[in-house]
């Protein structure tokens, strides 16, 4: 694997824009330095009681209220009301811990990671191909790269960058000193580069639940979504394998990573098919998470908001899926 590229550059941009960037930097590393003058584990509860009693109150609440009730119809106002007090806690946490997480380790004398299904991955490894790490936000979602990195799997990570540039910066260098050794942006330039590690057998980590405006229609609790199809086909095209991972947090800052058997690419024959099928797959797996832990995930996200028309962004899709983008990509490999 090549040396990480350096740190993203900081376009010119208007100085109104800049300065309330600045502003909100200044904020964001105010309270990282708070978070500092704790231990990990005083921190992350501090964190807790922040998201629970200050940020919980607040019209955030708002959505994930809603996503909660559509998703369990079934659960009362009194669960509603206890999911939603741990998804605050978890989140509260997950800031405090960005402050240590250098600190925060699989290996080494003091771990703070478990690992559970190392035989599903040497199961993976073993078919010689390049290995789809698919997950979503649960828990502290950062602490998986830095459990593949110490258990020496090679490859890189999917990310968004953040609005802030600034603060994008701060967590793209954090997250290649401690997670995989490669930040890979969503996008053209992006794809052409998960081509180029798969086909060499590395691996890839993609957090897959969250709203993609691209992305094909596949159930999530029982609603159309729109989902990336990217996972499903980059492992139809390259023959790559799909191994879902979740990430759980059992008590304070400490958590355990389970790796779970191969997500099989179907074969019938139709190429359309074949995709939503394993997309299908792929949101089965991570609903599956959701419901075993539904306070460590993120609702506060617009999960279910499939605006526009979802036969036509199916199609659009598709297309580049069977034909140019992949030939565009190989072209550069």
């Amino acid at each position: 694997m090549s040396a990480a590229p350096p740190a993203p550059k900081i376009e010119a941009m208007p100085l109104g824009r800049k300065l309330r960037y600045w502003l909100e930097t200044a904020g964001f590393f105010l309270i990282i330095g708070f978070f500092r003058l704790f231990s990990i584990d005083r921190a992350s509860a501090i964190g807790g009681w922040i998201g629970r009693k200050l940020v919980a109150p607040t019209g955030l609440s708002r959505r994930a209220v809603e996503n909660l009730t559509a998703a369990f119809p079934e659960k009362s106002e009194a669960e509603i009301a206890a999911i939603l007090d741990g998804m605050w806690d978890n989140l509260g946490r997950v800031m405090g811990e960005y402050a240590h997480l250098d600190n925060i380790h699989w290996a080494g004398a003091s771990p703070r990671i478990e690992m559970e299904g190392h035989e599903h991955y040497e199961a993976a490894k073993a078919r010689g191909k390049g290995i789809i790490f698919i997950s979503g936000h649960f828990a502290n979602w950062e602490t998986m790269p830095i459990a593949a990195r110490e258990r020496g799997i090679q490859g890189g990570q999917v990310y968004r960058p953040t609005n802030n540039p600034y603060v994008n910066r701060w967590l793209y260098k954090l997250r290649t000193r401690n997670g995989l050794p490669e930040m890979i942006s969503k996008g053209a330039a992006g794809t052409r580069r998960i081509f180029t590690i798969l086909r060499k057998s590395d691996s890839i980590l993609m957090m897959v639940d969250q709203r993609a405006s691209e992305g094909i229609p596949a159930p999530f609790f029982g609603r159309d979504v729109m989902t990336t199809p990217v996972p499903a086909a980059l492992a139809l095209k390259l023959g790559a394998v799909i191994l879902p991972v979740s990430n759980e947090r059992i008590g304070g800052a400490r958590f355990r990573i389970r790796a779970y058997p191969v997500i099989e690419t179907p074969n019938t024959g139709d190429p359309d098919r074949d995709l939503l099928e394993c997309t299908e797959a792929i949101n089965a797996f991570i609903e599956q998470c959701v419901r075993a832990q539904p306070s460590q995930w993120l609702w506060i996200h617009k999960r279910w908001d499939a605006k526009g028309a979802p036969l036509r962004k199916r199609a659009q899709a598709l297309a580049p899926m069977r034909g140019g983008a992949n030939n565009a990509a190989s072209k550069r490999v």
